[in-house]
């Protein structure tokens, strides 16, 4: 090669290199911050009570949006959705904790995590907790490499220069399970919330255990922006704010009797806001319906990845945006306790179908019957000290069909199915839902196999066990015989 060839070879490959670090310049850091167990009752939601303004920054600089639902109001089905882009129903994970068992699941072959999809354009992936420290939560319903996935539990390992995909996993809810991390939370905050003040939804009765429970949940909720502020602390300290794109989500609703676990929407309507400087018009609210794992693919439209098109979450900007006429949520087996029940939401109307009607809405289920405030709802509702309402959920059994008027009533417990004059808006939700079912795949049709069932509920006594306590998996297994009887006898 000559020496002016040379030159010009050099030339062209300072070009592209040139060309190149400018696309990676302008490809924005991607940010996912997912809360647990928390509902709406942020202060720019309207919960007079909580103290929120880096939340509300967000929402106030960015696009909130209204109607945002997850697809499953548990952590390991929702997880592995918003992983996905996918209904969980779709791949097979609708089962909270299938990837608890000893038989494994896997992801249909050209069903790919996003963060992988991330990897391959150049991005650094991570996933760290609230302290930037340790690898944050994954919990998902499927066999997957962490090697494969993250890069690391935080983004201070990437190269100069390149973009980075994180999730960051925030407590939120959860602090109310875990007495010495919210006693160091009470410390930290400058106001708390005392249980005199709490205002309760009308289906919990007015109880010293529910406000108490409920007081401890908004002083979570003020914690978790403290948190959020932390994180924008940091971005702003190493200059990324201004090329970073930030979704900020909860898992599902608050764990309450009628909130996790549940397709009310005290369980599956949940906060959703996009933070994305000059790249969406700022202050907005968007009331259209929208489903969580609408995140991933709205994450990929960001970084300017094509998104797959088997993928099922649509993005929420650009030229593919497309909005949704409904968006359907399911509850499937949650640890031991099995159900399945579907909900659609259009417009105004809220269609929940229950597949078990003739199983209490309140089955055994030791993770939840642990909870103070599950242990009182029993006891009042023994001592006939609930109301109609406060009963509702108590009852023994459950109509196959519910239709609820949020607009109407927004606590959903003045069911409509029966009402003839709502008789063509219920045919109409059910027909939505039944080719929803066929559509989608739904795998919840079919039900779960004993070995799997069994390989799940074993694999989490034996870790009970382990842990020493013997009456709770003695009550676990008690929930595992009655299952299994109550499916003899046609339940």
């Amino acid at each position: 090669m000559n020496y002016s060839r040379f030159k010009s070879l050099i030339a062209l490959l300072l070009i592209v290199a040139t060309s190149l670090g400018a696309l990676a310049a302008d490809r924005p850091n991607i940010i996912w911050i997912i809360v647990e167990d928390m509902s709406c009752d942020f202060a720019y939601q309207g919960q007079p009570l909580v103290h929120t303004p880096h939340v509300d920054r967000l929402a106030k600089e960015g696009v909130a949006f209204s109607n945002a639902y997850v697809s499953s109001p548990v952590c390991s089905p929702s997880r592995s959705a918003l992983i996905t882009g996918m209904y969980q129903t779709s791949i097979g994970v609708q089962h909270h904790y299938t990837g608890r068992g000893t038989v494994k699941h896997h992801l249909p072959a050209h069903v790919r995590p996003i963060p992988e999809l991330f990897r391959e354009a150049g991005y650094y992936t991570c996933n760290t907790n609230q302290e930037f420290k340790n690898f944050g939560k994954t919990d998902y319903d499927f066999e997957f490499d962490k090697k494969a996935l993250y890069d690391g539990p935080d983004w201070s390992g990437r190269k100069q220069g390149q973009p980075f995909f994180s999730q960051i996993q925030l407590r939120g809810g959860k602090l109310r399970d875990m007495p010495r991390a919210y006693e160091e939370v009470e410390a930290k905050m400058d106001h708390l919330i005392t249980a005199d003040q709490v205002t309760l939804p009308p289906y919990y009765p007015d109880d010293p255990v529910f406000r108490k429970d409920w007081a401890e949940y908004l002083n979570s909720v003020q914690y978790t922006d403290k948190e959020v502020g932390l994180i924008l602390q940091r971005l702003k300290k190493e200059s990324l704010l201004d090329n970073t794109v930030i979704f900020f989500i909860t898992d599902h609703g608050i764990s309450q009797a009628r909130g996790k676990q549940f397709l009310y929407d005290e369980g599956t309507k949940i906060p959703f806001v996009v933070w994305a400087p000059d790249r969406v018009s700022s202050g907005k609210i968007r009331n259209d319906l929208i489903t969580h794992i609408d995140m991933a693919a709205t994450s990929l439209y960001f970084a300017g990845i094509d998104i797959p098109e088997y993928m099922q979450a649509r993005p929420l900007f650009g030229p593919q945006a497309q909005p949704r006429e409904y968006v359907v949520c399911a509850r499937d087996r949650c640890d031991e306790t099995v159900d399945r029940i579907r909900s659609v939401r259009k417009g105004n109307y809220k269609y929940i179908r229950n597949f078990y009607p003739k199983r209490p809405y309140l089955q055994p289920c030791v993770y939840k019957d642990q909870k103070p405030f599950m242990k009182r709802l029993r006891y009042l509702h023994a001592a006939d000290k609930l109301n109609d309402v406060q009963s509702l959920f108590l009852a023994q059994s459950r109509p196959e069909e519910e239709l609820y008027d949020l607009s109407k009533d927004r606590w959903e417990v003045h069911n409509l199915a029966k009402q003839p004059e709502h008789l063509d808006k219920l045919r109409e939700m059910r027909a939505i839902l039944a080719n929803w079912i066929i559509e989608s795949d739904d795998q919840g049709r079919f039900p779960e196999s004993e070995a799997m069932y069994d390989s799940a509920t074993k694999k989490y006594i034996d870790g009970i066990t382990r842990r020493g306590d013997t009456e709770r998996a003695k009550d676990l297994q008690g929930n595992v015989n009655l299952m299994k009887q109550w499916k003899a006898e046609g339940k």
